[in-house]
């Protein structure tokens, strides 16, 4: 074994490790399973954009969209589908990136360390 230093181990027992799961190759996954917007991201383009790439969204029409829609009747076109149990829990994390952004410390970077972040996610359970 050879010569024994004062700070290492002297009875290491080895443990057998499961095997890691398979890595994917390439890229990491990057596009959201769904989206959640606001009045702001309603238009066609945007609704068209997600659904070619196969993300879900949950966004409320504006006012003119759907004005525009009952006064073309019939050819107006389905209304675009909404839920809106998911579009409420969206405020919660609005109000809580909300808290975030003026709280003091994080917002003038004065609280560096990770337990400072990690006490301002705390605050708000």
């Amino acid at each position: 074994m050879g010569v024994v230093r004062r700070h290492e181990p002297t009875d290491v027992e080895w443990v057998p490790l499961e095997p890691l799961p398979p890595q994917r190759m390439g890229r990491p996954r990057t596009r959201p399973d769904h989206v959640v917007a606001d009045k702001g991201y309603s238009s066609r383009e945007i609704r068209v954009y997600l659904r070619r790439r196969g993300i879900g969204a949950t966004i409320p029409q504006r006012a003119d969209q759907v004005a525009g829609r009952v006064r073309r009747g019939s050819r107006g076109g389905r209304p675009p589908a909404f839920d809106a149990e998911i579009y409420k829990r969206r405020n919660v994390v609005e109000r809580c990136f909300d808290q975030l952004k003026h709280w003091r410390g994080i917002a003038t970077r004065y609280d560096k360390t990770a337990e400072s972040y990690q006490a301002a996610l705390l605050r708000w359970r």
